[in-house]
């Protein structure tokens, strides 16, 4: 969690290269899934933030962070590289 999204790309490569690893020591994954779409309210506050999507306190408007297209390149691509 971290209001940083470079450290929420690094964290979730590292996990991703995690999976990989697994992968290729013959494991069956079947999928991946982030721990949170949206920055929601957990254990009674708001922060700290998880979320791909940032979520406005007042408007409730969702904003989508640079991690998010980030993951969807790596769905796309269906690879880290």
């Amino acid at each position: 969690a971290t209001a940083d999204d470079e450290r929420r790309i690094a964290y979730t490569t590292g996990a991703l290269q995690g999976l990989l690893d697994t992968i290729a020591d013959g494991i069956d994954v079947r999928g991946y899934l982030h721990w949170s779409a949206l920055d929601n309210f957990e254990w009674g506050h708001w922060e700290p933030t998880f979320g791909l999507i940032a979520v406005d306190r007042e408007t409730f408007v969702r904003t989508p962070k640079p991690s998010l297209a980030w993951l969807g390149g790596v769905a796309q691509r269906n690879g880290l590289s």
